[in-house]
């Protein structure tokens, strides 16, 4: 009877062991899982206020479009934003819903603004230009305009670079025609990488990367998009949040 209740004991005291070490084991699961989820807080908090420092980049402004809803331009301005990029035109037919209301609004609070247009590689260069003379009105107070150049999951197709530079030329001039100047080229890491667009066309650049500067570039950039994720009171949603580069100039 007594060595049973000694091997009962051991196999008592075994157990608690076990169990004890494993509620220590998940506590320090537990504990680390807090710090993680801490951190990632404040990551994403730093992250939807950093913006890079005004001493060196006196320019700033702010990338709008329809998913930033109602915009409070007011605010916009309010938050340091100097100028504004609004999304305009998307391939042949494509337009922004608020883009003129954001424009017009804009310009109301003192912000000056340019247009944004999404380049498509499945639609010929001259209906895309239609496309923009017919929703963008010319102006001599407005920015000039910004083609962004970027993949697309809704377009498979992939030109041959020397198609590409030859419809993106014919777009461009129908445009600045149209607009009375030059446009900028914004195209994202991965198109440029491929086209080398920066080196084929003689244009302003605006380069795209959060948090550092951005050197994918043929020369150096004149606009930067520092942060994609910046949140501002006046408007829905993330805005892009971009500087112009010192001694830079917007024509």
């Amino acid at each position: 009877m007594k060595l049973r209740a000694i091997g009962g004991e051991q196999k008592a005291g075994r157990s608690n062991g076990w169990r004890g070490a494993a509620a220590r084991f998940l506590r320090r699961i537990g504990a680390a899982a807090v710090l993680l989820l801490l951190a990632t807080g404040l990551a994403l908090w730093w992250a939807a206020r950093w913006t890079p420092d005004r001493a060196i980049y006196p320019v700033q402004g702010v990338t709008i479009d329809a998913d930033n809803g109602e915009v409070h331009w007011g605010s916009i301005k309010a938050a340091g934003a100097d100028f504004a990029y609004i999304a305009a035109t998307d391939g042949t037919a494509g337009v922004d819903a608020r883009f003129a209301r954001n424009l017009s609004r804009a310009r109301d609070a003192g912000v000056q603004a340019g247009p944004i247009h999404r380049y498509s590689l499945c639609h010929l260069a001259t209906d895309q230009a239609a496309n923009f003379i017919r929703h963008v009105p010319r102006r001599a107070d407005m920015l000039p305009a910004v083609v962004w150049l970027d993949y697309d999951d809704r377009c498979p197709d992939r030109p041959t670079r020397a198609l590409l530079l030859s419809e993106l030329a014919t777009f461009l001039a129908q445009i600045e025609t149209h607009m009375g100047k030059q446009s900028l080229i914004a195209p994202g890491p991965a198109f440029e990488a491929d086209y080398r667009v920066t080196r084929g066309i003689a244009r302003t650049t605006w380069l795209r990367r959060d948090f550092f500067e951005p050197d994918y570039g043929a020369h150096p950039w004149t606009m930067w998009q520092a942060n994609d994720y910046v949140r501002l009171s006046g408007a829905d949603g993330t805005v892009g949040w971009n500087v112009l580069r010192a001694g830079g100039e917007m024509r």
